[in-house]
């Protein structure tokens, strides 16, 4: 049997549930799935860890496991020599005690590592897939700077969040080239951190559109009162908010704007003239939900995802994340195009900016990008709920 491919991973803190956890312990013990569990096809190498709260992990895991934790991220890539000795990297910079800026954008150094990690790729004249959990930075010159970057070496580039890839309810796929006329997304939570989640459920399905993605010409955030007044404007579909979140499970009794304190919403001009719509209703639901207007016939469905499984809880829809991206570990082939977290993440920024500016409308002529929706997706859950060893005790014994 040949070596397995190794893998490094670089991480700001290792906690129990957190991003490291749900995605890294996976490569380290198995993927479970609907189908059963599956086992790893690549191997942790090492690891790099930013900070070691007193919650950490990530040295017990090591241990366990034989897997190095190198002082820095160079020699986590070079396995402490003098060029690049890993397969692929795991970027997992979502937690961590890093400061917030006037936008309340939390400044996670994704950026920063990944100029560490092409560094090293660069001196050694070699590239490897390399993914990037959630949106890319905080701000549009470091999104673009990371999608130039990857680029200009030939490596093979994966981000963005597991929300796309769970279980749906009822199942709700767009076919490509699909006539949607407009399309609402529900989130909740806060705009920076589940925004991106909730901009991602909207933008992997309406990037299957008539045409394909071309792009954002302007983005508006508005909060409070505003965003119940600019539904009796027709700014947004009242209708399609209500049919999104009839989907959902767990929804409460009551309006939604009885429920919610402070709603807010982004409201998303495409460069083609469609509208997308992002509604936040944080204190009023904890789940995704997502509805589009197609044909003149309302389709909408829930993006359910396992918060609590077996045991502790073994998120499985971040294993149908992680297979994808071991997947283009194995073959060097995306499982879907890196341009829609290059978007998503522009538009999170946009949105935030115009709520910073006093809830203005932005345009955005640098949201330019155009790009085709997948064909096909090699690991996604086919039912409505997890099921199979997503519901067995975690992690696996």
């Amino acid at each position: 049997m040949p070596d397995k491919k190794k893998i490094a991973a670089i991480i700001t803190e290792y906690w129990p549930r957190s991003h490291a956890d749900v995605m890294v312990t996976k490569f380290l013990k198995g993927f479970p799935t609907d189908e059963g569990l599956k086992e790893p096809r690549v191997e942790i190498a090492s690891m790099y860890v930013d900070h070691f709260p007193e919650n950490d992990i990530s040295r017990k895991l090591a241990a366990e496991h034989n897997v190095p934790i190198y002082p820095t991220i160079v020699k986590a890539l070079t396995l402490g020599g003098d060029e690049l000795a890993v397969d692929g990297v795991l970027l997992v910079a979502e937690h961590g005690d890093y400061a917030l800026n006037e936008k309340e954008q939390q400044l996670f150094p994704r950026k920063y590592f990944m100029e560490q990690i092409c560094g090293v790729m660069a001196t050694s004249k070699k590239a490897v897939p390399l993914f990037n959990d959630k949106h890319l930075s905080y701000n549009w010159l470091d999104i673009t700077w990371m999608y130039d970057r990857a680029n200009a070496l030939n490596a093979p580039f994966m981000a963005g969040s597991s929300v796309p890839l769970c279980w749906r309810k009822p199942w709700l796929e767009h076919e490509r080239e699909c006539p949607i006329e407009e399309a609402l997304a529900i989130g909740y939570h806060g705009l920076d951190v589940y925004g991106f989640h909730t901009v991602e459920v909207l933008q992997c399905m309406v990037e299957r559109r008539t045409g394909g993605e071309t792009g954002v010409a302007a983005v508006t955030c508005l909060e409070g009162d505003d965003v119940w007044r600019a539904a009796k404007d027709g700014r947004w579909s009242y209708e399609l908010a209500q049919a999104a979140c009839d989907c959902i499970e767990n929804k409460p009794e009551g309006r939604m704007e009885d429920r919610c304190e402070n709603p807010a919403i982004f409201l998303i001009e495409y460069r083609d003239g469609f509208k997308g719509v992002i509604l936040m209703l944080d204190g009023y639901v904890k789940d995704w939900a997502y509805a589009a207007r197609v044909d003149t016939k309302i389709q909408a469905t829930e993006f359910y995802l396992q918060e609590h499984g077996g045991g502790d809880g073994a998120y499985s829809h971040f294993s149908y994340l992680s297979l994808n991206v071991e997947e283009m570990f194995l073959t060097g082939v995306p499982s879907y195009p890196v341009e829609r977290t290059v978007l998503t993440s522009g538009v999170l920024e946009a949105a935030l900016t115009s709520r910073y500016n006093g809830h203005t409308r932005l345009e955005t002529p640098w949201l330019d990008v155009n790009y085709q929706s997948y064909d096909t997706i090699p690991w996604r859950p086919s039912g409505t709920h997890p099921s199979g060893a997503c519901l067995d005790p975690w992690p696996p014994v």
